[in-house]
């Protein structure tokens, strides 16, 4: 029977976890902080910073958050930056993308602290993920890792197939699982639009991560027994939310699979929430245990 990766229940463990790590902070003191700052009317965008702020008071952090008019100059957000830059209760920082088209999104990225970078977007924070000494690890690659190892896959030795490049997912994942690390030590073909012979490349992977937000691409004929299949696409069609796997079709074929929604997207959420409470215990010299 293949098992469905449930992403739900994987993050309340991991959730419940992280509010032990909470506690160690607090009787020091010390309550993590994450900021989230929204310069866009996006209903999906509000969306996602609501469930942020909703899952740091449930495990016990602060959560601030700051709006700034989508009409506003860019200098406005890269002046709030620079101020939860020198707030010490905040430990986090999170602009959440994208931002308006006036806005550079680079500049964005590189404003904010690295100390601070609970996505792990900035320059430094990425380059040392890539060294294989990674201060964060981006939160959705991060989750995908988590969700490989629930499955009860060892990746050493085996060959991985991501499909989608992004600098969000694509490319870190892969470095990641490349590693000399517990969770790493695979061998990474990564597949995006001039790919030629994508079939053959996901048929003959142990391990297929889609992120190439391209809804229900992948199908059962182009996946074999024994794999297990981590689905981050989140795509709406007609209302409705789909991977980029033909779920019911791979599902069918696969060992182990997750699903759209209840897969990576709580996983995300979760693995910023790990990021902030790291965050804090490294800038007050606290040593903090994290699941």
């Amino acid at each position: 029977m293949t098992y469905i990766i449930d992403g739900n229940e994987l993050a309340d463990s991991i959730r419940a976890d992280l509010e032990d790590s909470v506690e160690t902070l607090t009787d020091e003191d010390i309550t993590p902080g994450l900021a989230t700052v929204l310069m866009s009317d996006d209903p999906a965008s509000e969306t996602y910073v609501s469930m942020k702020q909703k899952a740091c008071e449930e495990i016990g952090m602060e959560s601030f958050h700051v709006e700034i008019d989508p009409e506003a100059p860019a200098e406005e957000l890269y002046d709030t930056i620079e101020d939860l830059n020198e707030d010490p209760e905040v430990h986090g920082i999170l602009v959440q993308l994208p931002v308006p088209d006036h806005v550079d999104e680079e500049r964005v990225l590189n404003e904010i602290d690295p100390m601070k970078d609970v996505d792990g977007f900035h320059p430094e924070n990425v380059g040392r993920m890539v060294t294989g000494n990674a201060r964060f690890k981006p939160c959705t690659p991060h989750g995908v890792i988590k969700m490989i190892e629930d499955a009860g896959v060892d990746t050493e030795g085996k060959d991985v197939t991501v499909v989608g490049r992004s600098n969000i997912v694509g490319k870190p994942v892969a470095n990641l699982l490349m590693q000399k690390t517990e969770n790493g030590n695979a061998t990474v073909t990564v597949c995006h639009s001039r790919t030629q012979n994508l079939e053959e490349k996901t048929k003959n992977a142990d391990i297929v991560i889609a992120a190439a937000g391209v809804p229900e691409m992948i199908d059962g004929s182009m996946l074999s027994e024994g794999q297990t299949v981590i689905d981050v696409g989140t795509n709406r069609v007609d209302g409705e939310l789909v991977g980029d796997v033909e779920f019911e079709s791979a599902k069918d074929v696969v060992d182990a699979i997750s699903p759209v929604p209840g897969g990576v997207g709580p996983m995300t959420i979760t693995m910023l929430l790990y990021n902030t409470v790291k965050a804090a215990g490294l800038q007050n010299d606290v040593e903090v245990e994290l699941p």
